[in-house]
């Protein structure tokens, strides 16, 4: 990032970062979320997007449903490095994912070109920017440890499609960036955030290319409603790309 482009980015950054420590979340619309990536070096936002039609069914749904698809993928993020790491499996205790915790999940991975895509390195410059700022310097680690998953969840006239299964939960991480890809011929889809006794802070829907939230996983709970067609003659799904982090 160029020291114009930092001059530009810092207002947006500074209202991410005091929504956050004073609510544990910020929501991020498309038309500020677009310059502050592009800030961070984002081009090719199509050639991107594209990558979600070639994602794996999850095999993997304790519920027996076959809705979701997905890729998945870790990296060091240290402050002038970012480093994929090699495959691995996913893995939640059922403290914080009683549906499908308490295995190892091995996804197909995500597509190499896309690990090293602009969009993606910018998203996660991004997330490690405002984690790094708003993490106490004693407590900053050298490098985040971040998980990438790319998500389409289908809805039919007959199943409705369910982006957060578990339910209202935390991950288990310090960090999540959850960036909206494409929504096609849905309906609902409402992401909500609660405090840790239950209190509802807020409540949105991400509707367009790249509107986002950001979420302090140790203060809140987040879910998001199901998703139904809206004609159930056409395809429909939501995409979007969730990152975490946590200390290595």
């Amino acid at each position: 990032m160029t020291v114009r482009e930092e001059k530009q980015a810092q207002p947006e950054l500074d209202r991410i970062e005091a929504a956050t420590r004073e609510n544990h979340f910020a929501r991020i619309p498309a038309v500020e979320m677009r310059p502050l990536l592009e800030a961070f070096g984002m081009s090719d936002w199509e050639g991107f997007a594209a990558s979600w039609e070639r994602l794996g069914v999850d095999l993997y749904m304790a519920d027996g449903g076959r809705y979701r698809r997905r890729r998945y993928a870790t990296f060091a993020l240290a402050e002038d490095a970012i480093i994929r790491k090699k495959h691995q499996p996913h893995y939640q205790s059922r403290d914080y994912n009683a549906l499908n915790g308490g295995i190892e999940r091995w996804f197909e991975p995500v597509e190499r070109e896309i690990g090293a895509h602009p969009v993606m390195h910018a998203v996660l410059s991004l997330i490690r920017r405002l984690a790094t700022d708003l993490t106490p310097i004693a407590r900053r680690p050298e490098a985040w440890h971040a998980e990438v998953h790319q998500f389409r969840i289908e809805a039919r006239d007959n199943e409705a499609g369910q982006p957060t299964p578990e339910g209202l939960h935390r991950d288990g991480v310090d960090w999540v960036l959850v960036l909206m890809v494409r929504r096609e011929n849905v309906a609902s889809g409402e992401t909500t955030i609660h405090d840790l006794q239950g209190n509802e802070l807020g409540s949105f829907t991400l509707s367009s290319p790249m509107d986002a939230a950001f979420v302090n996983d140790n203060q809140v709970f987040h879910g998001v409603t199901p998703i139904q067609p809206v004609r159930p003659d056409a395809p429909a799904f939501r995409d979007v790309m969730v990152v975490t982090l946590r200390h290595q």
